[in-house]
């Protein structure tokens, strides 16, 4: 991929006057990120096409946990290079199982977590499949944000689709994340700026049960309640 962008792809771009358009490599799962990202961005000639490197979250396929902290390790190697999430989706798809929250959690984790790690954009897989999980060309049916079933011109909502939600309702482009921190392994949150200098502040519980806790903002503060196995957005 390195000798593919520095003697083929990038020369070709700058070339015919696209060298405007942003390259971004890897486009697979965070394990093995590091090592991609050493190989391309140590070499100059290489690293002045790539304006990032893009990343999954199928890692978990070995039986392991999520892991974000790679992506922090690329960001503070290489802070030029942009982190963007390409890829996520919930398989195994099931008609019975269009409110199964768990899939929204693996989202609202993801976002979460990826973002307090540098990440500058988060793409789903799809936000529009059929009442099959398709279509899909090679049976891998999914599950998405929202399902349209052809055969009764019904919109399904899931909950993953309100999760994405307190994102993208109040982080808006061109936003600046904020450093947030929380005292409680079991509240995650992170933070963000939007140009017009209004703050949004999300935070995730994934317990079973409501947590009060007490949110500052520089000097000031405020007690608030967030419930169970649920996501909560703050906007100041």
């Amino acid at each position: 991929e390195r000798d593919f962008l520095k003697n083929h792809l990038g020369p070709v771009l700058e070339r015919e006057g696209l060298g405007d358009k942003k390259i971004v490599v890897w486009d697979h799962n965070r394990d093995l990120i590091t090592r991609r990202a050493n190989v391309i961005f140590e070499d100059p000639e290489a690293a002045k096409y790539a304006w990032g490197i893009g990343f999954h979250w199928y890692e978990t396929w070995a039986g392991g946990e999520t892991m974000h902290d790679n992506l922090a390790l690329v960001h503070e190697s290489y802070p030029t290079k942009n982190l963007l999430f390409t890829e996520g989706t919930n398989e195994n798809f099931r008609e019975d199982r269009y409110q199964h929250w768990p899939n929204a959690e693996r989202y609202g984790h993801s976002m979460i977590n990826d973002f307090n790690r540098g990440t500058v954009g988060w793409t789903d897989w799809n936000i529009l499949l059929d009442h099959t999980g398709g279509p899909n060309h090679v049976e891998n049916f999914c599950f998405a944000p929202i399902h349209g079933d052809t055969r009764t011109g019904e919109l399904i909502y899931t909950p993953t689709y309100y999760y994405i939600g307190h994102f993208s309702k109040f982080v808006r482009p061109e936003a600046q994340r904020v450093s947030t921190s929380s005292s409680r392994s079991f509240l995650l949150a992170t933070s963000f700026v939007n140009t017009d200098n209004q703050m949004a502040t999300i935070v995730m519980n994934h317990t079973d049960k409501p947590v009060n806790y007490n949110f500052f903002v520089g000097e000031g503060q405020t007690k608030l309640t967030i419930p169970p196995r649920a996501m909560q957005t703050l906007v100041y």
